[in-house]
């Protein structure tokens, strides 16, 4: 049997991906995120439940995906299209802020689905980490530093940046035990404007972004 090239191969996972995620969404607004099996997702994409759990470990990361598909290489990218010479913590900030707080009513409607989960929230939350490695590639290479860790450091520091925002957006109401976290509300309300969360959270790593950059 002969081998597809490489190039085709990884568009095949990419569309496999794309037709996963898209299914769980679906089936989780028609009938509820709780009634929807990895199986269901798998048939309605067309793959094996054993395909499916080559790409999600659950269906509410897949659900969530959705909402969150390639966010973080978009943000990554976006901060390496910044022109030379702008400062390296501004390119970061407002990557962010344009990849999170200015969604269409597609992402909004997906969301509002998910903020009535525990378990969805909890994973919306958890794919923040997302942002660091190809994050730190892009710092890197930005820096001109693929030895040291700072770039890591830096990225880990921005993805924990953008969950602590989240999370002081998405605010539990309900019972006072229920305020205390996030994942365990099960009623969850947005809370001021994220753009301003996400701005909130980043300055204060402007300084460690710009030691970075002073460093010769």
């Amino acid at each position: 049997m002969t081998t597809p090239p490489a190039g085709l191969r990884e568009r095949k996972k990419q569309a496999t991906r794309a037709a996963l995620r898209e299914a769980a969404l679906r089936l989780a607004v028609e009938r509820g995120p709780d009634q929807v099996r990895v199986e269901d997702i798998a048939e309605a994409a067309g793959v094996s439940p054993r395909t499916y759990n080559n790409y999600f470990a659950s269906r509410e990361q897949a659900i969530v995906s959705a909402v969150t598909a390639d966010r973080e290489a978009r943000i990554a990218a976006a901060v390496a299209a910044r022109p030379t010479g702008t400062r390296l913590a501004d390119a970061v900030t407002e990557a962010v802020v344009e990849q999170y707080a200015y969604a269409g009513d597609r992402e909004l409607r997906a969301l509002l689905l998910i903020t009535t989960r525990p378990t969805l929230l909890d994973a919306f939350l958890d794919a923040s980490a997302d942002i660091e490695p190809p994050l730190t590639t892009v710092l890197a290479e930005r820096l001109g530093d693929t030895e040291s860790p700072t770039a890591r450091v830096l990225a880990a520091s921005v993805a924990a940046a953008v969950r602590i925002a989240l999370e002081s957006w998405l605010q539990p109401i309900g019972t006072p035990e229920a305020t205390d976290s996030p994942g365990t509300a099960g009623l969850v309300v947005v809370s001021g404007s994220l753009a301003d969360q996400l701005q909130a959270a980043l300055t204060p790593l402007a300084p460690a972004f710009d030691a970075a950059e002073r460093r010769p």
